[in-house]
């Protein structure tokens, strides 16, 4: 696996961003078999990508930056192992939406992101090869993103997701029955005739965020949404938890793209 930090000025935030992205390469199984360049192989190994990468966008959490996803799983492992792309981006706190100061932190995500990672690299930008995922802010964030362009998506995973406010209401006011409220987006979509990508909800049963996750999952069910739960004894709101709901989440995921036919590689 390739991995690559990318430091670049956003012309959506106006600043210097940091992203991680993971590619897949030649696993060490792999060039152990391959014949060394010379004279008596004048066809030497290349790096040539036969077609672009489906791609997962990664969100994090609270506190963490892009970094966290690769510190604390084996998401590089995860990635390479089923040839996907894996994109992790900085959400500073924010949700993934607009900052109340005004920073267009939705559109960096949505559109400036995806944009600068397929230009740069060999990832699709079909949206039949790309998935949104996260894990608690960032659950909500993907959220947030898969549903407000549902058409963008081929699937969408919450993990652990902080998926609606709570607290005192006057704190959480605006962010109900409106375009950051993930229950609003669902409605929305279905009643302008969109079809809503397959979601697939997990939680630890020890989390704070537990009941709020299962609540969620009942409301899908009731308006027709596909929704695969995954409810997980054990576990409260940890990394340990997140490291196992990433790789369920690859191997679940409704792949459509010419790598799936290559099956599992040994890294």
């Amino acid at each position: 696996m390739a991995k690559l930090v990318c430091n670049f000025i956003s012309y959506a935030l106006k600043r210097t961003v940091d992203i991680t992205v993971v590619l897949p390469s030649v696993t060490i199984p792999e060039a152990m078999q391959l014949p060394m360049p010379g004279k008596e192989n004048p066809v030497p190994p290349t790096h040539e990508v036969k077609e672009k990468y489906p791609v997962l966008y990664l969100l994090h959490g609270m506190g963490n930056n892009h970094a966290q996803w690769t510190g604390y799983t084996n998401v590089e492992m995860f990635a390479e192992e089923r040839n996907m792309a894996v994109v992790m981006i900085s959400g500073e706190n924010k949700f993934y939406h607009d900052s109340l100061d005004g920073e267009p932190f939705f559109d960096f995500v949505a559109k400036e992101v995806p944009e600068f990672v397929t230009n740069y690299f060999p990832i699709s930008a079909e949206p039949e090869h790309s998935y949104i995922a996260g894990l608690s802010m960032g659950g909500y964030g993907a959220l947030l993103h898969g549903l407000s362009n549902p058409e963008r998506f081929a699937a969408i995973g919450s993990f652990s997701g902080a998926v609606m406010p709570v607290g005192d209401p006057e704190k959480v006011e605006g962010l109900i029955d409106g375009p950051l409220d993930v229950k609003w987006l669902v409605k929305k979509a279905i009643a302008d005739g969109k079809k809503i990508p397959p979601l697939y909800v997990t939680c630890g049963e020890e989390d704070m965020l537990y009941e709020i996750n299962t609540e969620f999952k009942d409301y899908l069910k009731e308006n027709g949404v596909d929704v695969t739960w995954v409810s997980v004894p054990g576990y409260t709101h940890e990394w340990r938890f997140w490291n196992l709901a990433v790789e369920k989440f690859l191997k679940w995921i409704p792949r459509t793209d010419g790598y799936v036919s290559a099956g599992t590689r040994q890294i």
